[in-house]
C-alpha cells in the first residue's frame, strides 16, 4: 500500500471560522493520505473537526464565516484549492461524492427519486432519456431497493430512513466515483439497518475499487470497515495506524480512552465502562499545547506548552502518534 501514490493527500489543512466572538480553529494542521481502493476511517468525539475536514475536501465550507486558511488538498494530483467553481462542479458527484449523515436533508422533498438520480447522471454523462431511466433503475437495484422501476416515481417521504440512505448512496455512486466521503452515514439508523448500510458500502467498495473516507465516532464501525484509522481531537490528528495497530497497540492516551469507552460483551461482571473525564476543548480558546492535555492522566509540563508532533511508533511505516509521553500499554 505504501508504494501506491495517494488518491487524496491532505497536507497541513487549517480551516478556521471567523465569528464575532473570535476565531474558531476547527481544523488546525491535519494531514493524511488515502490510497485508491482503501477505506480510511476518521474517528473522534463530536467537535473534533471530522466533518469540517470532509467539507473542506469537498470545498463546501460556508464562506463567511469559514475559510481554509492554509494547507494543500491534492486529489488525483490535482490541487482542489486552486480549482474554479466550474471545475469543482464537474468534480463533485463525478469523481468525488459525499454521503451525508441525514438522508432526508440530502434529498429534495419536492422531486421524485427518479428525477434526483437522473439529475446527477445528466450533469456528468451524455446518456439519452431512456438510458438515464435504465441507469437509474440499475442504481436502485444495485443498492438493494426492491421494485426499483416503480419506486422511481416515489418521493423521499415514501421511503424509510434506511431506504432513503440507500437512495443517497445510489446517487453518490451514479458516476462510479474514485472517492466516496461518508460522513456519519449510519448515525440516524437503527442497528439492523446500520449493518445493512455498512455491508452495502463494503461490497460496493470491493466491487468497484472505490476509495472510502468514513467519518464516524463509532470505533465498532471502523473496526469492521476500515483499513487504516485517523484519530482526531481538538482539530488535530493525534494518532494514525492500521486497525490492528490502533486497537491493539495504541500509544496516544486519547485513543486509549476511546477504546476503554467501548461497550464490550467480554467486560468482566461488575466492571464499569471507563469514560474519559472532562469535556472537549473550547475551540475559541484551545489549549496552547496538546489539546488533550487537560483530560490526560499522563500530562507533563511540556504538554502544557507545546503541541507534540506525529512521530513513528515502533518503526512501523503506518503507525504514528502525537504524544510527549507515550502512554503505557493498556
Amino acid at each position: 500500500m505504501s508504494a501506491v501514490s495517494p488518491l487524496l493527500s491532505v497536507q497541513n489543512l487549517r480551516t478556521h471560522f471567523f465569528t464575532r466572538t473570535g476565531v474558531v480553529k476547527a481544523v488546525d494542521g491535519v494531514s493524511f493520505d488515502l490510497r485508491p481502493g482503501e477505506t480510511l476511517g476518521i474517528v473522534g468525539e463530536s467537535g473534533s473537526g471530522k466533518s469540517v475536514t470532509a467539507l473542506s475536501i469537498m470545498r463546501l465550507i460556508p464562506t463567511p464565516p469559514g475559510r481554509i486558511v492554509s494547507g494543500k488538498l491534492l486529489f488525483d494530483n490535482h490541487d482542489l484549492l486552486a480549482m474554479r467553481k466550474s471545475q469543482l462542479r464537474d468534480l463533485r458527484g463525478n469523481q468525488v461524492s459525499m454521503i451525508f449523515q441525514d438522508p432526508m436533508t440530502s434529498l429534495n422533498p419536492v422531486f421524485t427519486i427518479g428525477y434526483q438520480l437522473e439529475e446527477t447522471l445528466r450533469a456528468h454523462t451524455r446518456l439519452r432519456r431512456k438510458e438515464l431511466r435504465a441507469k437509474a433503475i440499475e442504481l436502485l437495484e444495485r443498492v438493494g431497493i426492491p421494485s426499483a422501476e416503480k419506486r422511481l416515481r416515489d418521493y423521499p417521504h415514501n421511503f424509510s430512513g434506511g431506504m432513503r440512505q440507500r437512495v443517497v448512496i445510489a446517487i453518490a455512486l451514479a458516476c462510479n466515483p474514485k472517492l466516496v466521503i461518508a460522513d456519519e452515514p449510519t448515525t440516524a439508523l437503527d442497528v439492523t439497518i446500520q449493518a445493512q448500510i455498512l455491508d452495502l458500502l463494503r461490497t460496493l467498495s470491493k466491487d468497484f475499487g472505490t476509495a472510502v473516507l468514513l467519518i464516524t465516532h463509532d470505533l465498532g464501525v471502523v473496526a469492521s470497515m476500515c483499513d487504516r484509522i485517523v484519530v482526531m481531537y481538538g482539530g488535530r490528528v493525534l494518532e494514525t495506524g492500521t486497525v490492528d495497530e490502533i486497537f491493539f497497540s495504541s500509544q496516544q492516551p486519547y485513543t486509549q480512552g476511546l477504546l476503554r469507552s467501548i461497550p464490550r460483551m467480554d467486560l468482566p461482571r461488575g466492571e464499569l465502562l471507563q469514560p474519559i473525564p472532562g469535556s472537549p476543548p473550547d475551540m475559541l480558546h484551545p489549549p496552547q499545547g496538546c489539546p488533550f492535555m487537560p483530560r490526560c492522566p499522563y500530562a507533563i509540563e511540556r504538554c502544557v506548552r507545546e503541541m507534540p508532533p506525529l512521530v513513528r511508533v515502533n518503526s512501523s511505516p503506518t503507525h504514528d502518534a502525537a504524544c510527549w509521553v507515550m502512554a503505557p500499554a493498556r
